[in-house]
């Protein structure tokens, strides 16, 4: 009896049994540990922050790149066939 009321307040540091949550308890051969690299490494914030600060960065050059071709556009003022004028944007052979 007296041994429970020892360990009563605290808990012993290795139980039967007891196992690490996740993947790192289980048994798992180095070639998936090398290709899951992300299932084993405790996350790292500021490599967290700097990858979402970096995509969102590319992302937005990438929508202000289309903005500036939206505008980019050349037009020339057409005649049709009637003597209507509209504009027209300009193309090419490829196009």
């Amino acid at each position: 009896m007296s041994e429970k009321d020892a360990v009563k307040g605290k808990e012993a540091p290795e139980e039967k049994g007891f196992r690490n949550p996740g993947l790192r308890g289980a048994n798992t051969s180095t070639l998936f540990r090398a290709f899951n690299p992300e299932l084993f490494i405790r996350p790292n914030k500021p490599v967290m922050v700097f990858g979402l600060v970096s995509i969102t960065l590319c992302v937005g050059y990438l929508g202000y790149m289309h903005a500036m071709k939206e505008n980019d556009q050349q037009l020339y003022e057409a005649v049709d066939s009637e003597g209507e004028k509209y504009m027209r944007r300009k193309t090419s052979k490829w196009d």
